[in-house]
């Protein structure tokens, strides 16, 4: 990667929970193991503030006109209730400039929704909540839906709204955040509930690539 940011979109409606276990380790793990490596930027259709699906107040950090791929190592976008809706184009378009530029963008739940009506899960391998979900946006890419938690098609991460730590373990693959043996225990802990995992993860090494 060629920058350290990675953005996530913050809106009126945003499923906060769905992006925690990314943005939550992305930032902790930057911090404890690799000091600086990574930093987490909202961005919101303009600056003025959002209130998230769980009822928090976040004042996104820049607006959709300052958001630049190259400045960008990944585009975060999760679920919401409105995806369909002509407020959401400028995401949408977003998603489409960053997979044209070659930086990841990975999409759950309601997400999902927003990128099959821009047309960016017609040709590439993809998930969501539900493959009927999907398909009433009317889009083309149905035989290319997956059944699964999580699915990865080049540049492209997608998930269902119910697999958060799945979501977040996909993310941090993409952006080299954990080493392997450390992303298991990672996803044993969160993703398999094993309170083994917790040990697994305090006798890792500082400083190294998690």
């Amino acid at each position: 990667m060629t920058t350290s940011t990675v953005h996530v979109a913050v809106f009126d409606t945003f499923a906060d929970w769905e992006t925690g276990y990314a943005t939550a380790h992305i930032r902790r793990d930057s911090w404890q193991r690799q000091p600086g490596r990574y930093s987490v930027t909202t961005v919101g259709v303009t600056r003025e503030p959002v209130t998230t699906m769980g009822g928090m107040r976040i004042v996104p950090d820049i607006a959709l006109g300052e958001l630049r791929p190259p400045d960008s190592a990944m585009l975060i976008l999760a679920g919401g209730d409105t995806w369909g809706e002509d407020s959401m184009a400028g995401f949408r378009a977003a998603a489409r400039r960053f997979l044209a530029a070659g930086v990841p963008v990975a999409a759950i739940c309601g997400a999902t929704f927003g990128l099959a009506l821009e047309g960016l899960l017609d040709d590439r391998a993809h998930t969501s909540n539900d493959a009927g979900y999907l398909a009433l946006t009317g889009y083309a890419g149905g035989g290319r839906f997956v059944a699964g938690p999580v699915v990865a098609d080049g540049d492209l991460i997608t998930a269902s709204g119910v697999a958060p730590a799945h979501f977040a373990r996909a993310i941090f693959e993409r952006l080299g955040i954990y080493t392997p043996e450390v992303a298991a225990s990672w996803f044993k802990l969160y993703g398999d509930r094993d309170p083994a995992g917790f040990y697994e993860l305090m006798a890792a090494p500082a400083g190294q690539p998690a």
